[in-house]
């Protein structure tokens, strides 16, 4: 355990302890018994009468040094909060629009897929619940999938979000103290969060962070880091940039596990300026409430629940196992447990305890109540923002949470109109709520996603304003 954990876990007991030790100075030094002894032992033994007074004051001084040492052990111990002072999606030019049809045909033209190939992917993009305006990389669009096709997609993406983001804000890039990027797929050298760092001419004290291969939930562990930077270094700005590239990540081969991912990943990218300094904290959206992260690598079956590999004709592509709704389940079941206790209202977790509690020591009420009593977490959060991954996924948690259809449109809404866009797909759907007017002073939103390892993670923010639709 760091030093910092320590002083987390000590700060209540400390905080108790600290008037507890004061009220028993007072209670010893005005206790009638307690001071005759200590004036007959001060007389005959340590000291005499007229040195009395020394020692009061002496014991006066300790108890304030101590009060003020609790005092000051809490105020280094308590964690900083975190804001999120606003973000932006990127909108692709409508060049790179493309429907169902169009999609197919570019599918077509590559040249890559047998009959039954396409076939599969065109009855993939029909159930997929996805719309006729997505957008796809230029790639596809030129039948390229060529390596520098790829970087400019990339900084296409990262320079539309972050020119917007630095717009709304009227922060400079040289205010910016640490950068994290987070894509899966595509790393070159240098890093992502270097080419950034070259776009906009940062500091030369910057701080780039660049994470990979973590999937679709990838965008809520890069919060999950800014927040531990910004919660050790005060006054400073984090900048997080969250995409996926596609260009070189087609499938080509048959196998039909790895042909979804064609079918479901379109081009979208999201920025996002999170802060601790004080100069800024009145203009700030949200507040960072908690995060939780779940990960389930080290069980074999869902660590390859989705897993990149090559078929047995050498084509890369991302494997998708039937066993991935299963371990979906488990890995958003341990997250809700950890994020229940932080968010949910005392009524909830009593009615949770006791159903728990009825199931281990009753046969009968088990017989009765088959299913275990999910909690209803409406009543901790006022909007949802699923991970956009599929109609499959937004099914199952609007099932499972018990939610109504007008808490997951956002989520379908997102599907619709980007596709899947990966890590960013929760910041779309928290820009729809913004612009539907949604979003009310106090709210707060539940950002839920899970990813390739496998990972489930929980971001959950309150507003700070009500947002005003644009006109």
């Amino acid at each position: 355990m760091g030093l910092r954990e320590l002083l987390f876990s000590t700060r209540s007991a400390l905080a108790l302890l600290g008037p507890l030790f004061v009220w028993a100075t007072y209670k010893f030094r005005h206790n009638s018994v307690v001071d005759a002894i200590l004036r007959e032992v001060t007389d005959e033994v340590l000291v005499k009468e007229h040195d009395r007074p020394l020692i009061m004051m002496v014991m006066f001084l300790l108890c304030c040094i101590t009060v003020v040492f609790i005092f000051a052990l809490y105020v280094v111990s308590r964690k900083a909060k975190v804001y999120l002072l606003d973000f932006a999606v990127f909108h692709p030019p409508e060049t790179n629009s493309c429907n169902k049809e169009r999609f197919m045909e570019l599918m077509a033209k590559t040249g890559y897929f047998t009959p039954e190939g396409l076939d599969f992917q065109r009855k993939m993009v029909d159930r997929a619940g996805i719309g006729d305006q997505t957008y796809v990389p230029d790639g596809l669009l030129n039948t390229s999938f060529e390596f520098n096709g790829t970087r400019d997609e990339a900084l296409g993406q990262i320079a539309g979000s972050c020119d917007e983001l630095f717009r709304k804000t009227g922060i400079s890039p040289r205010e910016i103290d640490f950068v994290i990027v987070n894509c899966s797929l595509f790393n070159p050298t240098p890093s992502l969060s270097a080419m950034i760092i070259n776009k906009y001419k940062m500091r030369k004290d910057v701080k780039n962070y660049n994470l990979s291969g973590m999937g679709c939930s990838a965008g809520l562990v890069s919060i999950d880091l800014a927040r531990d930077l910004l919660q050790l270094h005060p006054g400073k700005n984090c900048l997080v940039v969250s995409f996926e590239s596609t260009t070189e990540q087609i499938y080509k081969g048959v196998q039909k596990s790895m042909l979804l991912s064609n079918c479901l990943f379109r081009v979208g990218a999201a920025a996002m300026l999170l802060t601790n300094k004080r100069s800024l904290i009145s203009r700030a959206k949200y507040e960072l409430v908690t995060t939780v992260r779940v990960h389930y690598g080290s069980d074999d079956t869902a660590y390859r629940a989705i897993y990149q590999e090559q078929d047995d004709k050498g084509y890369k592509g991302v494997r998708l196992s039937r066993d991935l709704v299963k371990v979906v389940g488990l890995a958003l079941k341990s997250n809700f447990t950890i994020l229940g206790p932080q968010v949910l209202p005392y009524s909830e977790q009593f009615k949770y305890i006791y159903d728990y509690l009825m199931r281990r020591f009753s046969k009968s009420y088990k017989a009765a109540h088959p299913h275990q009593y999910m909690p209803n977490f409406r009543k901790a959060f006022e909007h949802f923002c699923i991970h956009a991954g599929g109609r499959g996924i937004i099914d199952g948690l609007e099932d499972n949470l018990h939610l109504t259809p007008e808490d997951v449109l956002p989520s379908r809404a997102t599907l619709y109109r980007y596709g899947n866009t990966s890590s960013s797909s929760v910041w779309y759907e928290l820009n729809y709520i913004e612009r539907k007017g949604l979003m009310k002073r106090g709210d707060k939103t539940w950002q839920i996603a899970f990813g390739s390892g496998l990972k489930c993670n929980s971001v959950v923010w309150r507003a700070r304003k009500t947002m005003r639709p644009p006109q």
